[in-house]
C-alpha cells in the first residue's frame, strides 16, 4: 500500500511539473529550431567478421573479408545490437522525425570478391525497409540502447517516455515490454527504473534475469559534459526488482556469461579504462566479488562488448595517443593481446559503440557512410513528432539562429558563417545573402526584406568588436546578391548582438557589453543608435538573448542576474519601459534556460534549457556537441512547462510563426563536402587546457 501510495504521489508530481500548455495548443503555428551539427550525420552500422582472428598471431587483425553495411542508408543509425538468432540486427534509427528502436534483417555478404574500401556503401541490392519495433509508443520520446533476451520474448531499451520528478534529472529510464508473437503486438512497456532515478546503457544478462545500468543514483545530474558519476545497478529483467548497486563509479555494462560483466571508468590520470568484475547472483542481494581493470593505463579504452560465443575475447573502442579517430579493438584476455579491427580498414574514420553477435562471429559498430555514397541526402528542414496538436508543426534547420518573416513564408538562418534565406517549404534551396559571421536573426515587422543581425567574432568578450546590422534584401528575388544592403546600426562594437525589432517596427533591442557587463538596450530601428539609444537593464551581470513579444508589451531575456558569473542562466521577462522585471522559468541552481522566443499571440514562450538533464552516456556519442538541450515551451506566468524534443543533441534558438507548415521533410540541395568531418571530445586529449571547452571549436566537439 504504501508503495502504491509513493508511485500515486510520484505521478501527482510529474503531472503538476510538465503538465500539458493550452497556450501552446491557442497559439499554434510553426517553431523551427537548430541542433548543433545533427543535420549532416549519416551514420550507419557495419560489422567484421571475426573468425579470421589469428590469436596464435602478434601481428594486427585485417579482415579478408568485406565490411558488411547493416543499415540502409536512411537517416541516422546507431547503437546497434545483434538480436538473439544473430540473424537480425536492433538499432536505434531517427527516420520519420523521431528516435525509435527498429528491428532489421542481417543482409548477405557480397560474393563479389572485390574488396570494399572503407566508406563504400554495399550496393548489390537494397535493403528491406527495417520494421519499427516501438509501434505503439509515444513518438516523441527518445528510445535508445535495445536488447532482446536469448529466448526473443522481451525486449529492454531506454526511454525518455515520462517526466523526471525534478528540473535537472534525466528523464532516461529502463523498459521492459513482452513480445509474444510478432513485433507488432507488443505489450504495453514496464519501467524497471525507480520513480526518482534515472538509468543509462543498459545490458541484459545472456540468461535473460539480470539486467545492468548505468545511474547516477541519488546524487543525480550536475551539468557534467564529460563524465557522468555513475554506479552499476543489477535488477530482475522480469520487474526491475532486487535492484542492487553493484560497483561504483562504472558505466556502459556487458555481459560475458551471467557471472561476468565488462564496464568502463575514467582513472584519476584522466584515461578511461575498461574493467571485469565477477559478479555472484546466487544470493538476495548480488554482489560483485572482484574487480580488475583489463586494459592498461596510456590510451582511452571504453565502451566494451562481449558475448557468451566468444569467450575470453571483448571489443572495445579505443582512442590511442597519436590518433584523432575511434578504433574498434579486440582483447584475446589469456594472451593479452589486442588485435586492430577496423583500423587497417579506415585509419582516418570514427568507429563507435561495437557489439559482439550471440555467436562471437561478427562484430558491429557504427560510423559515418561518407559522403556521395548513396542513401538519404542531408535535410535542410527537418519535421520533428512533438507531444503538440496537430495544428502545430515542429522542424529542425541544417543552420543556427533561424526566425520567420512575418508572412511566415521565408526563414532567416546562420552557418557559422554566412547568413541565408529560405522558403519555409524549402522550395528553391537556400540562397546565401551575406558570406560573413553572423549570428542571431530576426526580421523587421513593417519593412519588408529587412534582416536584424550582428556580424564579428563568436563567444567574444564584453569588448570585442561585435556590431548589429539590418540586411535589407530584394523582397521579389532574394537570391539577388546585388539588391542586397548592409546598414550598420550599432557604434564602435562593444559586443553588440541579439537584435529584436518591437511589433510597430520603431525600435531595436539588443545585448551590449559597451559598460562592461552585457546588458540590454533599446535603439531606433532604422537609424541605429545614431537615431535614438537607451539603456534599459544595468548591473554587473549578463543580461541577453532578448526577444520583444508580438503585441509589444514584453521583452523576454535570459540572465544570470540571480548569480552572476555562476554560469546558470533564466528566463526574464521586462517591459519596454523597464518595468514588472519578473523571473519566469529556472533550471535550479547552474541550469541554463536560454534563447527565449515569443509565442505568436505573446502568452508563451520557446526555449532551450537543460531541464531534462542528459538522455545518455556522454563518452558514448561523441559527436554529440552537448549531451543536453531540449526545446520547451512555458506560459509567459511560469505555468504549464512541455516538453517538445527528446535526444542527445544540444538543441537550441528556436523561433516561433503563427502560420502552420506543413510537416515534410526537406532535402538539402547543398551537398557538404566534410560529411561527419568532426572531431572526437576534445576532454580526450589529456594534454588539453582547461580553457579548451564548451560549445564547438572549429569541428571540435565539447560532447
Amino acid at each position: 500500500m504504501a508503495r502504491r501510495r509513493a508511485a500515486l504521489l510520484f505521478t501527482a508530481l510529474l503531472l503538476l511539473l510538465f503538465a500539458p500548455s493550452p497556450a501552446l495548443s491557442a497559439a499554434a503555428g510553426t517553431i523551427v529550431f537548430t541542433t548543433l551539427g545533427r543535420s549532416r550525420y549519416a551514420f550507419d552500422i557495419f560489422a567484421l567478421p571475426l573468425n579470421h582472428l589469428a590469436l596464435s598471431s602478434s601481428s594486427p587483425f585485417k579482415s579478408t573479408s568485406p565490411e558488411l553495411r547493416l543499415t540502409d542508408g536512411i537517416s541516422v543509425n546507431y547503437n546497434g545490437n545483434f538480436a538473439p538468432s544473430s540473424d537480425a540486427l536492433l538499432f536505434v534509427s531517427e527516420r520519420n522525425g523521431s528516435h525509435n528502436l527498429y528491428l532489421s534483417p542481417i543482409p548477405k555478404p557480397s560474393t563479389s570478391r572485390r574488396r570494399r574500401q572503407a566508406l563504400q556503401l554495399d550496393d548489390d541490392s537494397p535493403s528491406p525497409p527495417p520494421t519499427p519495433l516501438l509501434p505503439w509508443s509515444d513518438p516523441a520520446a527518445l528510445r535508445d540502447r535495445p536488447t532482446l533476451t536469448r529466448d526473443g520474448s522481451r525486449l529492454v531499451y531506454v526511454s525518455t517516455a515520462h517526466p523526471a520528478a525534478a528540473p535537472r534529472r534525466s528523464w532516461a529510464a529502463v523498459y521492459s515490454t513482452r513480445i509474444p508473437h510478432s513485433l507488432s503486438h507488443a505489450h504495453a512497456p514496464r519501467r524497471l527504473t525507480p520513480p526518482g532515478v534515472a538509468d543509462f546503457s543498459p545490458a541484459v544478462s545472456p540468461s535473460g534475469d539480470w539486467t545492468a545500468a548505468a545511474s547516477p543514483g541519488a546524487h543525480g545530474w550536475a551539468g557534467e559534459v564529460q563524465d557522468l558519476r555513475t554506479d552499476l545497478y543489477l535488477f530482475r529483467t522480469s520487474d526491475g526488482s532486487r535492484r542492487t548497486l553493484l560497483v561504483e563509479d562504472a558505466g556502459w555494462p556487458c555481459w560475458a556469461d551471467d557471472a561476468t560483466l565488462f564496464f568502463h571508468r575514467r582513472d584519476a590520470d584522466g584515461w578511461y579504462g575498461v574493467y571485469r568484475a565477477n559478479i555472484d547472483v546466487s544470493h538476495d542481494a548480488p554482489s560483485s566479488t572482484s574487480v580488475e581493470r583489463i586494459t592498461s593505463p596510456g590510451f582511452h579504452a571504453f565502451t566494451p562488448a562481449a558475448s557468451p560465443g566468444a569467450p575470453g575475447l571483448v571489443a572495445v573502442a579505443t582512442r590511442r595517443p597519436g590518433s584523432d579517430y575511434r578504433h574498434i579493438e579486440v582483447i584475446d584476455l589469456t594472451s593479452g593481446t589486442y588485435y586492430e579491427v577496423t583500423r587497417p580498414l579506415a585509419p582516418r574514420a570514427h568507429h563507435y559503440n561495437p557489439f559482439v553477435s550471440p555467436d562471437g562471429a561478427r562484430v558491429g559498430y557504427h560510423r559515418c557512410r561518407g559522403s556521395g555514397n548513396g542513401g538519404s541526402p542531408p535535410l535542410l528542414l527537418e519535421s520533428i513528432r512533438s507531444p503538440a496538436p496537430d495544428d502545430f508543426s515542429l522542424f529542425r534547420i541544417d543552420g543556427s539562429y533561424p526566425s520567420f518573416s512575418p508572412d511566415g513564408k521565408r526563414i532567416a538562418f546562420v552557418g557559422l558563417p554566412g547568413l541565408y534565406v529560405v522558403n519555409s517549404d524549402g522550395s528553391g534551396g537556400r540562397k546565401k545573402i551575406f558570406s560573413g559571421n553572423a549570428f542571431p536573426t530576426s526580421w523587421d515587422w513593417k519593412r519588408k526584406g529587412v534582416i536584424y543581425t550582428s556580424v564579428g567574432p563568436d563567444f567574444a568578450s564584453e569588448s570585442t568588436e561585435v556590431d548589429v546590422v539590418a540586411v535589407s534584401l530584394d523582397d521579389d528575388d532574394p537570391s539577388s546578391s546585388s539588391q542586397v544592403s548592409i546598414k550598420k546600426l550599432t557604434i564602435g562594437g562593444k559586443n553588440n548582438a541579439f537584435p529584436s525589432p518591437s511589433p510597430d517596427g520603431k525600435w531595436l533591442v539588443f545585448r551590449s557589453g559597451r559598460s562592461g557587463h552585457k546588458n540590454l538596450y533599446i535603439m531606433d530601428a532604422e537609424d541605429g543608435e545614431a537615431g535614438a539609444i537607451r539603456r534599459l537593464t544595468d548591473g554587473p551581470w549578463s543580461d541577453t538573448m532578448c526577444n520583444w513579444s508580438p503585441d509589444g508589451e514584453w521583452i523576454a531575456f535570459a540572465s544570470d542576474r540571480h548569480n552572476p558569473g555562476g554560469g546558470s542562466f533564466s528566463i526574464y521577462m521586462v517591459h519596454p519601459n523597464g518595468t514588472g522585471l519578473r523571473r519566469v522559468v529556472h533550471s535550479a541552481d547552474a541550469g541554463r534556460t536560454n534563447h527565449p522566443w515569443f509565442s505568436p499571440d505573446s502568452k508563451s514562450l520557446v526555449f532551450t534549457s537543460d531541464l531534462a538533464a542528459v538522455s545518455a552516456e556522454p563518452i558514448s556519442n561523441p559527436h554529440h556537441y552537448q549531451p543536453y538541450g531540449e526545446i520547451f515551451t512555458i506560459n509567459i506566468d511560469g505555468s504549464g512547462l512541455q516538453r517538445l524534443t527528446h535526444n542527445s543533441f544540444e538543441d537550441g534558438t528556436p523561433a516561433w510563426t503563427p502560420y502552420f507548415v506543413e510537416p515534410r521533410d526537406v532535402s538539402e540541395t547543398l551537398q557538404a563536402s566534410g560529411m561527419c568531418a568532426f572531431e572526437d571530445c576534445y576532454w580526450l586529449d589529456i594534454d588539453a587546457q582547461p580553457e579548451d571547452h564548451g560549445y564547438a571549436h572549429g569541428n571540435k566537439i565539447g560532447c
